[in-house]
């Protein structure tokens, strides 16, 4: 068995074959924080999934597939994600572990994790060496994109971040100041220091990671403009753009 429903719980670490897949349409879905023992490939089809690391935001658009090493504390947040697929891999893999990445999903990479999401969980560990074996070529092979965004740690600005998380648009500059009670120079200092990013930098990255995330839940792209305050939408359009390579109508297509 490998399709499950969203609310039905589940153990990767309970099981001892080197692959674990499940299958599922997902809702709303909060994991919780956590780890496993095991190695975990997260991919869905449509909808974005959220996964947040100890001080790191991690996007994963649909048709990219993120890696995250055993022993990872993650948590995975969910809206609308359809053909959810989670493999699980026995610590000791038969191919070099990958670090935590996002990675883009090509057709024949995307057939393995289907095979493999869908296989019994007693299937025989020799009927499953030959498919491990494809995937991990194709994982090493598979194109990185970076879809992350570290936050900084500062204790200062620990009540803002918590706004942050809850969804907030992070303000320009100079209102962050009043926000936080400190200077421009010191909040930059902050953002170089944790996150290796000037704050405008930062604040750009959280902009573009949002309107993935909106234009995948089907907000339009006027919408998404006005929510994160772009000046209009053919300067929204042509930030998406440049960032990714592709218009924001073209990425909501696909």
């Amino acid at each position: 068995m490998a399709l499950i429903l969203a609310e039905q719980e589940f153990d990767a670490d309970g099981f001892d074959a080197p692959v674990i897949g499940i299958a599922a349409d997902m809702g709303l879905h909060d994991s919780g924080r956590h780890c496993h023992r095991r190695h975990q490939l997260l991919f869905a089809a449509a909808g974005c999934i959220t996964i947040e690391l100890a001080d790191t935001l991690c996007l994963l658009p649909p048709s990219r597939a993120a890696w995250i090493p055993a022993g990872t504390t993650h948590r995975v947040l969910m809206r609308g994600v359809v053909a959810y697929r989670s493999l699980y891999f026995a610590a000791e893999l038969p191919f070099p572990a990958p670090p935590l990445q996002v990675v883009e999903v090509n057709p024949l990479l995307r057939e393995v994790i289907e095979r493999m999401a869908f296989w019994p969980w007693d299937w025989p560990v020799e009927k499953q060496a030959g498919l491990l074996a494809v995937f991990g070529e194709e994982l090493q092979a598979a194109r990185g994109e970076n879809w992350r965004l570290p936050f900084p740690t500062d204790a200062r600005l620990a009540a803002w971040l918590d706004s942050v998380h809850r969804g907030e648009l992070p303000p320009r500059l100079n209102q962050l100041v009043e926000q936080v009670g400190a200077s421009e120079r010191t909040i930059s200092r902050i953002f170089i220091r944790d996150t290796g990013m000037s704050y405008q930098a930062w604040r750009q990255q959280w902009r573009l990671l949002r309107a993935m995330e909106l234009l995948a839940d089907g907000t339009s792209a006027g919408e998404t403009a006005q929510r994160l305050e772009f000046a209009s939408d053919s300067a929204f359009i042509a930030f998406f753009r440049q960032h990714t390579g592709e218009t924001p109508a073209r990425y909501a297509q696909a």
